[in-house]
């Protein structure tokens, strides 16, 4: 059976537990209702991200049965990892748990997904046997920097479409990427990524009180913990944690915010709407799927430079690639902040006039 119909089959399979999925949360009255930090004003079914969970589950009984060529690794510690982090979100999506609760599994599965770094990496590139004091620092370092960039996924989850867009253009640069390099992951895991993506998409990638679904904390730690894999199997292979660049947009927005709030003394915890993408679609009235886009449209402008750009100032100078993709980091990086500063400056007042608006 070829690859592609592999695929149209996966897809067909995906959109079909997607619709079951539907009739289970209305059954069960799994919703999500507005409150002060949501961009929707009316109830919508939640937990339609459980795709991508479903999706990598789909992907391995395929690879075990055959499926795509002999020989491909199930990363069943991933497995793992993914059904634990998405699990307990479920949960959480259906009754509000402990922030404690969710944060000790999330370290727990962001453990066993490193683990699975190390044992797919076979003692190669960040891993090798000789770099004992570097792999415990990047283990550490790991830990901490993947389950923060997780819940930052997980906020920025507020509109329809930017998940599923964000993920999208996350996604193919980590495909073209994978092909150039010979193969860092099995090529058809991102694929059914890709297409557990386009399933929530065509449910989700909508207009203002259009959408089926919403992706729910099960959608937006489950699609993290599947594009951090991936971009973990990509810098242990080459020993460069500059590929987080792939992430880049979301990391500025997310930080920043919080950092915006913690100069407002804002409790951390407490549900707002202070992100740039929730000022453009609230304040400033955008289309949802015109915001998603534009998220979707910057991070796939830094990574296609990031891949295509960097090797051709590397072969015309004299630094190496690593040492461009350091420089590009810096530079967008300071761009899209400096940006965010700007933006913030000019439409902020209006959001501080929304929040004056609710206390008269």
């Amino acid at each position: 059976m070829g690859t592609i119909l592999f695929y149209g089959i996966i897809f067909l399979v995906l959109l079909a537990l997607e619709l079951v999925y539907f009739r289970v949360a209305d059954r069960f009255n799994i919703i999500d209702k507005p409150n002060e930090r949501s961009s929707h004003s009316s109830i919508v079914l939640r937990g339609g991200g459980i795709i991508f969970m479903l999706g990598m589950l789909v992907w391995a009984v395929v690879v075990m049965c055959g499926g795509f060529g002999e020989g491909l690794p199930v990363y069943l510690w991933f497995l793992l990892a993914v059904l634990l982090a998405a699990g307990i979100s479920f949960v959480d999506d259906i009754k509000s748990l402990p922030d404690s609760v969710r944060l000790v599994v999330q370290f727990v599965a962001m453990g066993l997904l490193i683990f699975q770094l190390y044992v797919s990496a076979r003692g190669e590139g960040l891993f090798g046997d000789s770099n004992l004091i570097v792999n415990c620092v990047f283990v550490i370092a790991a830990l901490i920097v993947c389950v923060g960039a997780t819940n930052v996924y997980n906020f920025m989850d507020g509109i329809n479409g930017i998940t599923a867009g964000y993920s999208m253009a996350v996604l193919v640069p980590l495909a073209l990427v994978n092909g150039g390099l010979g193969g860092f992951i099995a090529p058809s895991f991102i694929g059914v990524a890709i297409i557990a993506v386009l399933v929530f998409a065509f449910f989700n990638f909508r207009p203002r009180g259009k959408a089926k679904c919403f992706a729910g904390d099960v959608g937006s730690v489950g699609i993290a913990f599947i594009l951090l894999f991936a971009i973990g199997m990509l810098i242990v292979r080459t020993e460069d944690i500059s590929w987080l660049i792939f992430l880049l947009v979301y990391g500025v927005d997310g930080c920043l915010t919080i950092c915006h709030r913690i100069l407002l003394h804002e409790n951390l915890g407490e549900a707002h709407r202070k992100h740039a993408y929730q000022l453009m679609a609230n304040e400033l009235k955008m289309s949802h799927p015109v915001v998603s886009l534009i998220y979707m449209g910057l991070q796939l402008v830094v990574s296609l430079g990031f891949i295509y750009l960097c090797p051709l100032l590397a072969s015309a100078s004299g630094l190496t690639l690593v040492a461009w993709h350091w420089i590009y980091l810096g530079v967008s990086l300071v761009m899209l902040a400096v940006a965010y500063v700007l933006f913030k400056k000019k439409y902020y007042h209006l959001h501080e006039e929304y929040l004056a608006s609710l206390n008269k």
